[in-house]
């Protein structure tokens, strides 16, 4: 079984599952886990390590149109090395202050590989969910897509740890939470998620959770520049900005006559890339089906 068939049983068995985050008399509460050998490639210093792994369950909230209040996480690894550990807290502290929320604290533990899990609490009194979703909606997405693939590529080439690679690989890799731009989309938005998986498997999640299909454009997908440094083909370049995740970015469905209200209230670039259809229409690109592939744990 793996992480989406997980997630489809426990969908059944708690009435709360299925968004970014539990929100519970208005307070959000999500939790990540991640793991050196899934999560972290090699390079990826304890600094990258501690903001990214503290801003995936940002991102969560951020989905949520949600406020974050307050971080923790619990990390394990066999052995303590200071400067390893004083780095992740750096981390970690620095992308809270980034959103205007603060790093807490947490637990250590020994354990054979170095794994964090992240909690992030928030406040919303109007939270958005995955489903609602309207046809005639756009659907929207912040930023760019394709950050991450450009960073593991960078990883990739680092070969006797290449410094230049490493750096560009871990600046890549520290993306911006869109907390801002989740806020700004709050009033608006019908359906929210992150696109932590990628964006064609987002959108089918969108999809089956606000019982709708998607128009989508390519031409209008936003890819990252660094996309652009690491392939010069135009149909890789969309295959990595689509399927691989782990761009933290978020994915949005709100009436177009909203756009300008958004835009105004974050400096976060909004992309439209298509529309929200009738569920029979299915989910498309450029006309053709959209395939639901994406980023999976297990």
């Amino acid at each position: 079984m793996d992480e989406r068939a997980a997630l489809a049983l426990l969908d059944g068995e708690l009435e709360a599952a299925g968004d970014d985050a539990a929100v519970v008399d208005g307070l959000v509460v999500t939790t990540d886990m991640l793991h050196e050998r899934t999560d972290f490639p090699n390079g990826t210093t304890r600094y990258t390590a501690g903001w990214r792994a503290v801003g995936a369950s940002v991102s969560d909230v951020a989905a949520m149109g949600a406020k974050p209040t307050a971080a923790v996480a619990a990390y394990a690894a066999p052995e303590f090395d200071r400067d390893e550990l004083l780095a992740f807290v750096r981390g970690a502290s620095d992308v809270c202050e980034l959103v205007g929320t603060e790093y807490v604290g947490g637990d250590l533990d020994g354990h054979d590989e170095f794994t964090v899990s992240t909690t992030v609490i928030g406040r919303t009194d109007d939270p958005v969910r995955r489903r609602g979703a309207q046809p005639g909606d756009v659907v929207c997405v912040t930023g760019t897509l394709g950050r991450s693939a450009a960073a593991l590529e960078f990883f990739d080439r680092a070969i006797d740890d290449d410094d230049a690679f490493l750096e560009r690989a871990n600046d890549l890799f520290r993306f911006p939470p869109r907390i801002a731009a989740g806020r700004a989309l709050a009033p608006h938005a019908t359906a929210m998620m992150d696109s932590s998986d990628g964006l064609a498997r987002s959108l089918h999640q969108l999809a089956e959770a606000s019982d709708c299909g998607f128009a989508i454009e390519a031409d209008r997908l936003p890819i990252d520049n660094a996309v652009y440094d690491v392939t010069d083909d135009e149909d890789e370049a969309l295959e990595l900005a689509t399927t691989f995740g782990e761009d933290f970015e978020l994915v949005a469905t709100l009436p177009e006559a909203a756009l300008s209200a958004v835009r105004a209230a974050t400096d976060v670039p909004l992309s439209v890339i298509g529309s929200v259809r009738e569920a029979d229409d299915g989910l498309t690109m450029d006309g053709e089906p959209l395939a639901d592939r994406g980023y999976t744990h297990g």
